[in-house]
């Protein structure tokens, strides 16, 4: 479901509340490639790198269940108010993601 940015700071503390966020324990910077499934025809499988899975052991656990919440601003004056709320909120950080097509 699409929000405005009006809904998106109540709607980051409610989700916020509501899990609890997974910490990593240095600053890392990975280099990874999205990939297609062919059997599902679709461009929905993220692969972790193994250097992420040890920056988040948790990842591990077979049985615990994992969410995620994609938020993209499309200026960077909305990025910044973004950011002004996370320290006002004093949440955790978030990972940035950056989507790059590949040159051949």
């Amino acid at each position: 479901m699409l929000r405005a940015w009006g809904d998106r700071g109540s709607l980051m503390q409610k989700n916020i509340k509501q899990k609890r966020p997974l910490v990593p324990r240095n600053v890392f910077e990975i280099q990874g490639k999205l990939s297609y499934s062919e059997s599902l025809q679709a461009w929905n499988t993220l692969r972790f790198k193994k250097e992420l899975v040890k920056e988040f052991p948790q990842l591990s656990e077979k049985r615990s269940k994992f969410s995620y919440s994609l938020v993209y601003y499309r200026t960077l004056e909305e990025f910044e108010k973004a950011i002004k709320q996370l320290k006002e909120d004093k949440t955790n950080l978030p990972i940035l993601l950056f989507l790059n097509k590949e040159v051949d």
